[in-house]
């Protein structure tokens, strides 16, 4: 059996707290919407700001990164990690960043948190490349995950992949390519780019590391495409 240390009980007590940190039980948002669901802008944030969603957050530094660097649009980190959330959610609050919420969540189920192009754009740091044949259906960027997004994304909205591995970005070069999609920008080695400056401005804890180590960055943009349904790759191709 798995024991809870006191501080990350502390922090899962004192998140419940977080007028910024939303935690739906699992059998709530199953029978019914999550009562946000397409009024975020209306309800929570007050204004008619564009949204941006970080899945899989983590420690949040991106979603409360991107808040600190464009106020006019709000920002929503999603994550099933707790005691990471708790970091971002305490920063955010400290720093009076009324621009940003986190959900906790599985990403699984995200499609019960947003209406039809209710999301302006997609953040995806660093996720798991789930290298594994059978757990590919977990990929983040893979056909099942695109359809999901396809649900609530703007027409056109972009979705950014930012990944120290190179085998998930190729497999998502070769998604696009198999659905007639060429990727916006894509680099190999993100800070020999001349995209530094500004895609690589903010960093995460994991990428900072990553760079210690002396990996390479890599990065791709594409627009989502919500008239179209995303097929998967055949294992044989």
């Amino acid at each position: 059996m798995q024991v809870v240390g006191k501080n990350k009980l502390r922090k899962f007590a004192e998140m419940k707290t977080f007028p910024n940190v939303f935690e739906p039980a699992l059998s709530d948002i199953i029978q019914q919407p999550f009562p946000l669901k397409s009024q975020w802008n209306s309800a929570y944030f007050g204004n008619t700001h564009p949204i941006t969603l970080e899945l899989g957050c983590g420690r949040g530094e991106y979603t409360t990164g991107l808040a600190l660097l464009n106020p006019d649009r709000n920002y929503i980190g999603v994550d099933i990690k707790g005691a990471r959330i708790w970091q971002g959610a305490r920063y955010a609050l400290d720093n009076q960043l009324s621009n940003v919420a986190f959900i906790r969540t599985r990403i699984e189920f995200i499609t019960s948190f947003f209406g039809p192009s209710e999301v302006d754009e997609i953040w995806l740091t660093f996720p798991d490349p789930q290298e594994k044949k059978r757990r590919a259906k977990k990929r983040l960027t893979g056909s099942r995950f695109l359809n999901a997004y396809r649900t609530f994304v703007k027409p056109g909205g972009s979705i950014h992949l930012k990944t120290d591995h190179p085998g998930l970005y190729d497999y998502t070069l070769k998604l696009l390519a198999y659905n007639n999609q060429q990727p916006e920008v894509c680099t190999t080695d993100l800070y020999a780019s001349s995209l530094a400056e500004t895609v690589g401005a903010i960093q995460t804890y994991y990428e900072q590391m990553f760079l210690r180590e002396g990996k390479k960055v890599l990065y791709l943009r594409f627009a989502l495409k919500t008239d179209h349904e995303y097929a998967e790759i055949p294992e044989t191709e």
